[in-house]
């Protein structure tokens, strides 16, 4: 049966210079004139909170002269309002020129050019990124990395206390490290919800004979699942790789400078006490954001920030499954993602099963977290989630 060329019509979805590149690679389009249309191929929509209205009509008649659109609370032209969100929907090609004219406005709008444009170029940031490590380098954008999960814990919600024992703990991070673990996080203090805090003592009592055996004995770099200064201190000085916070080092005033006079790999998760939010996705970057200052302000070199958003902590239910269907828009952060899922309540909730049976719904997060951009899976299934890791890379990134 033949088709003719008025009759079928294909929508591609493209997301990146990468994807817009390869289509006009493949119908013959010639060197300069790919560059010349990449920025015109690929749209954009980003969100302004707060826009002062006096900033918010300015902006929309500058995006508007150049063929994109903004959208705005109604009343703002009229001046009923003193302020608004704005959503800009443009080409790159129209943000560019938006960004050039710009800083020839007052109200602000000369800081917002250099917003955007750093916005821009973190969020087209590819290719091979190297997190520098005492037992050598994380690379990241070739494949997702695997991070096994160790508690040293009596009360962990996910293991029930099974590797609470010194002994059995290194046991299982050798296990881990041979189903191809490409980094292991121990922590020592449950922070399931409802959790009681844990001494930094107590702490430290359950963590050192376990990664004193593990420091001498592993080759892959080890993270410490601590938000206290002192935990992470005694960590680093044994030789500990990583530092993973929940609190994006604000839950200890000396987090950030301990992290930052060690020069190590920190992870900054997203966190807080309560479910309330005005704007889930944009609160979050903005927690992070801030995080990240704090954390560089502090010494942490820019390309040893990882960030997480911190599924099932500070969210409910719906939350985190918005936040799941969302995890892309991260990216405007320019850092490399964790993602940390395994076993929780988002899963158990979704498919009612206790913890210990989450096993496919922890795949089908990490596969959809792959498919986001993500660069680190979180997971207490190392073998399996391997696997998952593997097949979700070879269509994403073409690798296996």
């Amino acid at each position: 049966m033949h088709v003719s060329w008025q009759e079928t019509i294909e929508i591609i979805s493209v997301l990146d210079a990468a994807t817009a590149q390869k289509l006009m690679k493949e119908i013959g389009v010639e060197g300069r004139g790919i560059e010349l249309m990449v920025p015109k191929a690929l749209h954009y929509c980003l969100k302004l909170k707060d826009v002062p209205a006096r900033a918010a009509n300015i902006l929309k008649q500058e995006i508007l002269a150049r063929g994109g659109e903004a959208a705005m609370a109604a009343g703002v032209a009229g001046w009923a309002v003193d302020s608004t969100d704005v959503l800009i929907f443009a080409t790159r090609r129209q943000l560019e020129l938006l960004v050039e004219k710009l800083p020839q406005q007052y109200f602000g709008l000369g800081k917002l050019a250099n917003t955007i444009q750093d916005a821009l170029d973190k969020w087209e940031k590819t290719g091979i990124k190297e997190i520098k490590c005492p037992r050598g380098p994380l690379i990241l954008g070739r494949r997702t990395l695997v991070m096994g999960i160790i508690n040293v814990t009596p009360d962990s919600f996910s293991d029930g206390g099974r590797f609470f024992d010194p002994g059995a703990a290194v046991e299982h991070a050798h296990r881990l490290v041979e189903e191809g673990a490409d980094i292991i996080d121990i922590g020592g203090e449950s922070t399931r919800p409802g959790h009681e805090p844990v001494p930094a003592e107590e702490e430290w009592h359950r963590l050192e004979p376990v990664l004193k055996r593990l420091v001498a004995e592993i080759k892959v770099p080890i993270s410490v699942d601590t938000y206290k200064s002192i935990t992470a201190r005694r960590a680093l000085d044994l030789g500990v790789d990583i530092i993973n916070d929940i609190w994006g080092c604000r839950g200890d005033a000396d987090m950030a400078a301990v992290c930052g006079r060690y020069g190590v790999p920190v992870i900054i998760m997203h966190n807080q006490q309560g479910t309330a939010y005005r704007d889930l996705m944009f609160e979050i970057l903005a927690f992070l954001q801030e995080s990240i200052r704090l954390a560089e302000e502090n010494g942490v070199p820019p390309t040893q920030i990882i960030i997480d958003p911190g599924i099932g902590f500070g969210k409910d239910y719906y939350q985190n499954l918005q936040i799941m269907g969302r995890l892309g828009e991260l990216k405007v952060l320019g850092k490399p993602i964790l993602l940390g899922t395994s076993r929780k309540s988002l899963i158990g909730k979704t498919l009612d099963l206790p913890a210990d049976q989450r096993l496919e719904g922890t795949a089908a997060t990490v596969a959809l977290g792959i498919t986001q951009g993500i660069d680190i899976i979180r997971v207490h299934d190392v073998k399996a989630m391997v696997r998952v890791a593997r097949m979700a890379d070879a269509i994403v990134r073409g690798v296996n």
